[in-house]
């Protein structure tokens, strides 16, 4: 089984569909790019695959495991960054690693090495002993990935990961997420940004709690359009 799978997954608030029967599969060691305006339903999906939010109809397994019996299990398994991922500005780089290794229960030997392994693979250990709250805004969002990978999850779901950075800074923060990918870790990613769809290796476009598009960037590409224009008018159709 890949290691995300969906099958009508469904979500209703105050009796309309926020996620209206989602069927995918996302496979192992890829990033797969979740894109769609606002309140299309991509946060509700990810929530409801990292077992926070319970599902109205439909099933998905997470790493085998099933959102609907398994909930606790898939939160062991998984790396979660969301838009307001918690750092503790009062607390050092390498003491926020330390925090959040202890949240998932590791041994003091198995925190020791991955400390260590995180300030290297996110390129921060000459900040280690800088409080949080004195980082730069790509810093911290280095730092933020780095607590959710302090488990060595195989699956990571970020959900608008790069939201209100600059290009430089989003830029390093994609080749970090391409090189871990490579070691085979699963990425399930949210953004709004289409540069940032052009590095994923699979698309689900989501408009109005409906999965619209699916594919390869390349796949969803018609006579060399770009892919805004392909989302563009793929929204004109649906509407």
């Amino acid at each position: 089984m890949n290691p995300i799978v969906t099958d009508r997954l469904s979500k209703i608030f105050k009796k309309k569909p926020a996620v209206d029967e989602l069927t995918l599969e996302v496979d192992h060691g890829s990033i797969f790019g979740f894109l769609g305006p606002n309140g299309a339903g991509k946060s509700t999906t990810i929530r409801m695959l990292c077992g926070i939010l319970k599902q109205t109809s439909g099933s998905a397994y997470v790493g085998g495991f099933s959102i609907d019996k398994e909930s606790e299990k898939i939160k062991s398994i998984i790396g979660y960054m969301s838009q307001r991922f918690s750092l503790y500005d009062d607390l050092t780089v390498r003491e926020n690693l330390k925090f959040y290794s202890q949240l998932y229960g590791l041994s003091r030997r198995q925190i020791s090495e991955s400390i260590e392994l995180i300030l290297d693979r996110m390129k921060i250990r000459e900040y280690r002993d800088y409080l949080s709250r004195n980082l730069s805004g790509g810093l911290r969002q280095r730092l933020a990935l780095g607590c959710a990978l302090s488990h060595d999850p195989e699956i990571i779901f970020l959900d608008e990961p790069t939201s209100g950075v600059d290009p430089v800074t989003r830029k390093e923060f994609w080749d970090l997420i391409r090189d871990i990918a490579g070691s085979g870790k699963t990425f399930f990613i949210t953004t709004h940004y289409i540069e940032e769809a052009e590095k994923c290796d699979k698309l689900g476009f989501m408009f109005s709690g409906k999965l619209i598009a699916l594919g390869s960037p390349s796949e969803l590409r018609q006579n060399g359009e770009s892919l805004e224009s392909v989302f563009v008018k793929l929204m004109k159709d649906y509407v």
